[in-house]
């Protein structure tokens, strides 16, 4: 699989990164299959937090050894430093390890938050100091909604982060400010060399009055087909890695898709959000129609 260097970490990623939401409601037994999926295909970069159920309870019986073929990646959604700090040893406990190659703040949604994290006493202090105990070595930040770009574009003045994780997909990008916003971002992480993760692959909407009938709290696209356009897409814009999504009956699919990953050029790429319809709208993405 093809391999992106993570903006300043200068960790070589695989452009699909093993998101282990897909794995926190599975048995164990179903868990190493789809860790051992991951290894198989090459991934080497772990997306996991400790709101994805017991995806870190799966994980910690193949860390340290983990540890040699990954970029570790976690996250604390906890707002001040002591709160944090007292996420951080639980997360360490419950992954079985010492150390992180990233942390990042997680769910930063709008700026009344972000000014939480990043003001004195804020979960931010938390992850500098980690940092200076040698417990991560690179920090970054993390969410999703309509605003996410712009929030993250101001996290960037406040902060040096070393990586963003936040939604790139096509049909959002049917919201021209989204798009707009999104690419602002993106050129300049560039400029600044901050590594650029980005989520919801396969998102197509919302549930709406639907049953829900995948992990996701999006509905997610589900054909081959779909799924290979979805993601070649978000692959063909400017950014390095993509977390895989969080449904583990559609990981194969996923994975084959970064296997067989193909460049769309800008006509075919504009082509594909001309002409997708959402199938449901999903306001907290930014998808609106």
């Amino acid at each position: 699989m093809e391999k992106r260097r993570l903006g300043r970490t200068n960790h070589e990623s695989t452009i699909i990164t093993f998101g282990a939401y897909s794995i926190g409601k599975l048995s164990q037994d179903d868990a190493d299959i789809a860790i051992q999926m991951c290894l198989d295909e090459g991934i080497n970069h772990l997306d996991i937090a400790p709101g994805y159920a017991d995806s870190m309870e799966r994980i910690a019986p193949w860390m340290p050894n983990l540890k040699n073929k990954m970029f570790i990646g976690s996250k604390t959604p906890k707002r001040t430093r002591d709160e944090a700090w007292k996420n951080i040893e639980d997360i360490m406990n419950r992954m079985n390890t010492d150390s992180f190659d990233l942390f990042q703040l997680h769910g930063i949604l709008d700026f009344e938050t972000l000014d939480q994290v990043t003001s004195k006493g804020g979960a931010l202090d938390a992850l500098i100091e980690m940092k200076e105990q040698g417990l991560t070595k690179w920090i970054g930040i993390t969410g999703h909604g309509p605003i996410a770009p712009k929030v993250f574009l101001e996290s960037l003045n406040r902060y040096d982060f070393d990586t963003v994780m936040f939604p790139v997909n096509s049909i959002i990008y049917q919201n021209q400010d989204y798009r707009s916003s999104s690419e602002n971002l993106i050129s300049i992480c560039n400029e600044r060399d901050v590594g650029i993760q980005g989520i919801k692959m396969i998102a197509r909407g919302g549930w709406g009055d639907s049953r829900k009938d995948c992990g996701t709290w999006y509905d997610p696209h589900r054909s081959q087909e779909s799924i290979n356009q979805s993601i070649w897409w978000q692959l063909s814009q400017p950014i390095h890695t993509a977390p895989s999504c969080g449904e583990f009956s559609l990981l194969r699919k996923v994975l084959n898709a970064g296997s067989k990953f193909k460049m769309l050029d800008e006509i075919e790429q504009e082509f594909i959000i001309s002409n997708l319809n959402s199938s449901q709208p999903e306001p907290k993405l930014g998808i609106l129609n």
